[in-house]
């Protein structure tokens, strides 16, 4: 195992250095993560399931049922809200999970011998055991309404996957750095980038129909409408980010980009000073 002081290389490698250099370490701690994080209660994992569901239900009971709402963008209401909300619940989960991760396992940063490279993108993972569940259940929510996903817009589903780790692997790793000074940061993130962000982003709502054009603008350079926007291109909207979205594609990506080199600067500039905080 790598020491976890060393410096070699340039810092924005050195994540996907230390994964490539420690495969079986990285997706058994990962594991270990995803069945510790329920152990003691009856129904254990299950709960990392339930509560998204939940979440699923009771604004499709409120907006569809109580609110009756009509057709969002032509497709019914579950549908649309579904394939939305799937990638934020994966957001949400790993960039909460890698904000906290070096604080919740400083026994393991304390150790000279331990790669600490490695604990955000652990959250990370872990996060996505859930997230491939809902991606299923968006799949069949999606068949069941009659819009099976075997057109080949459905491929681009992959390279907004890629989109959504890249932009969540590079903010988990900026806030673990500055959680572990600043414990505030986590109510920071709960707050105003996830409860707000949530609202500010189209997940339960029509963007194109609502919005002004100038106001639409301001709204896509949040990079999570991005993303949302995408997987609703891959599953419904059959719609190519090359052809109909390059501009705002070159832009997410500089962002998401220049978030990541952040997140790994700071991360391991501030990495000497963790053990002694913690």
């Amino acid at each position: 195992m790598s020491d976890g002081n060393k410096k070699t290389g340039s810092p924005l490698f050195a994540v996907p250095r230390s994964i490539w250099q420690n495969p079986k370490l990285v997706v058994t701690l990962a594991g270990n993560d995803f069945r510790n994080r329920f152990a003691g209660s009856y129904l254990g994992r299950i709960w990392a399931f339930i509560q998204p569901v939940v979440t699923v239900l009771v604004y499709w009971f409120v907006f569809q049922v109580g609110f009756r709402a009509a057709l969002v963008s032509d497709y019914p209401y579950v549908i649309y809200l579904v394939v939305g909300i799937v990638p934020w619940f994966f957001f949400s989960d790993a960039l909460n999970g890698g904000a906290n991760s070096l604080v919740e396992y400083s026994y393991l940063v304390k150790k000279v011998v331990f790669n600490i490279d490695i604990l955000p993108a652990i959250k990370v993972i872990s996060a996505a055991i859930v997230h491939m569940f809902f991606i299923l259940v968006a799949l069949v929510l999606v068949s069941l309404g009659g819009y099976a996903p075997v057109s080949v817009y459905a491929l681009q589903f992959f390279y907004y996957e890629l989109c959504l780790i890249f932009l969540v692997t590079g903010m988990a790793y900026l806030c673990a750095a500055i959680t572990v000074f600043f414990r505030d940061m986590l109510q920071i993130i709960n707050i105003i980038i996830l409860q707000l962000g949530m609202w500010l982003t189209p997940i339960m709502w029509d963007p194109y129909n609502t919005l002004p054009p100038i106001v639409l603008n301001i709204f896509k350079l949040n990079p999570m409408f991005y993303i949302v926007d995408g997987y609703r291109d891959a599953f419904l909207y059959h719609r190519v980010f090359w052809v109909d979205k390059p501009l705002w594609s070159l832009y997410f990506w500089a962002f998401s980009i220049g978030i990541y080199a952040l997140g790994m600067v700071v991360f391991r500039k501030l990495k000497v000073h963790f053990a002694d905080v913690l």
